[in-house]
């Protein structure tokens, strides 16, 4: 049965013990909630949601261990709401047509339904159809849970009637926090402290997921009764790695050694050196680095130090990254493999970086310009009158489609010039283009 219908939360004494440690360390109020203070904290969206009384579709889209079932619990707890969950891997049609029958009966006993579809973005379009009548009919409130972007993984027509919360991963410090309070109310039996230096190996192991963390701790907990039984054991780093082994990452995620290989890599594909660069990505990947992380920088890399020299190399690392979310680790890591060879391999400029920068400080520093008449839309009669789009030459109707001497700046503001092409890739006959408008535009003036 993929429908789960909870009247409580909370479980009995000898339940609550039996429980994994984070079903126990799960926030049964909003104040015991660590984190994602961007929206519970005072006045921000969430905490108002919660203090308003009334609840309202929405989908938490954020990692892994973030809080996502605990706010929805939460909420569910805080409006006195029958409370169903949906598991979005394993439920199907017959399994929402159960919840909106259990969600009728509440109804018709006056009592308000929350359901919580975990991994909406994995609902299929007729999933997604099915929900949508009994979302508009206020029948129940629809919150959903996702790790994916829901713009592209949930319906329009869905993603219309639900607000969407982004949650962030758990920081250092809140992470710190968690692992605290598992010490002080002595969750953990067989371990009587934590080393500094191994709470930051766990932190950053942890990788801003809570679930993860305490999991690990759990398994430290574990392997603590085996090795001295009827005692008590002191974490330190070199237990740990002894320990979790290669599961722990080779670098602190939030240290300086994190942060000087992800430059060395960068700085590898900006230096055209595709065997370094192999050989940082490998690194980081074997130390444990997330790939859609890496896939991240790889954007970047593409967007910064390539740009328009080679346009094609941004569509492949966006293409890498895809594979990855298909494939997963450790297949789709070879499509990341082969997008930095590609990177480091072609033709480099940061020109349209530098413009970009150059454009926003600009811009930051120098007043508000109105827009020139010829430029400004014309919708209606009025605007018309006011001469808005007056003497607007449309440069497809000009010879080789190109206006030659219309001004496209506000009045009275000199050619920035803030792109710069460099001699490099695809970029020289963009500044061949560049050269030949220019003599075009000068002979107009």
């Amino acid at each position: 049965m993929a429908t789960r219908a909870e009247t409580s939360f909370g479980p009995g004494a000898d339940a609550k013990a039996a429980a994994p440690l984070a079903e126990r360390f799960r926030p049964q109020s909003l104040g015991e909630v660590i984190g994602q203070q961007h929206l519970l904290g005072e006045d921000m969206p969430l905490r108002i949601a919660f203090e308003s009384g009334q609840p309202h579709s929405c989908i938490l889209w954020g990692p892994p261990g973030v809080g996502k079932t605990t706010i929805a619990r939460l909420m569910a707890s805080s409006f006195d709401a029958h409370f169903i969950t949906i598991s979005a891997v394993l439920g199907g049609v017959k399994d929402i047509r159960e919840a909106v029958e259990q969600a009728s009966i509440w109804q018709g006993q006056g009592r308000r339904t929350i359901m919580f579809v975990d991994e909406v973005h994995r609902f299929n379009k007729s999933q997604q159809d099915a929900f949508l009548p009994h979302v508009e009919s206020g029948l129940f409130t629809f919150i959903g849970a996702t790790t994916e972007n829901p713009s592209f993984e949930v319906n329009s027509a869905l993603l219309s009637r639900a607000v969407v919360y982004v949650l962030q991963p758990l920081g250092d410090d809140d992470l710190r926090k968690i692992v605290a309070k598992v010490l002080a109310e002595r969750a953990l039996p067989a371990i009587d402290s934590i080393a500094p230096e191994a709470v930051d190996q766990l932190v950053a192991y942890a990788d801003g997921d809570a679930r993860r963390l305490l999991n690990t701790l759990e398994s430290l907990d574990v392997a603590a009764r085996r090795e001295k039984k009827g005692g008590s054991v002191q974490v330190t780093a070199a237990w740990l790695l002894k320990v979790l082994g290669q599961q722990m990452r080779r670098y602190d995620k939030g240290g300086e050694q994190f942060y000087d290989t992800i430059s060395a890599l960068h700085k590898s594909v900006r230096g055209s050196d595709p065997d370094a660069a192999l050989y940082w990505l490998v690194r980081m990947l074997d130390g444990g680095a997330e790939p859609r992380y890496m896939a991240r920088r790889l954007i970047r890399m593409a967007s910064e130090d390539i740009g328009l020299a080679d346009p094609r190399a941004l569509r492949l690392a966006l293409d890498a990254a895809e594979v990855y979310e298909r494939l997963g680790s450790p297949e789709g890591e070879l499509a990341l493999a082969e997008c930095v060879i590609y990177l480091a391999v072609a033709p480099k400029s940061n020109a349209a970086y530098k413009a970009f920068n150059e454009a926003k400080a600009f811009v930051k520093k120098d007043g508000t310009r109105p827009v020139p008449l010829h430029l400004r839309n014309a919708p209606t009669r009025l605007m018309k009158e006011l001469d808005y789009g007056k003497n607007y030459r449309y440069a497809h109707d000009e010879e080789d489609g190109f206006a030659a001497g219309e001004t496209y700046l506000p009045e009275g503001m000199a050619a920035p010039g803030f792109y710069r092409p460099v001699p490099r890739g695809l970029e020289i006959r963009i500044a061949d283009k560049l050269s030949e408008l220019k003599s075009k535009n000068d002979k107009k003036t």
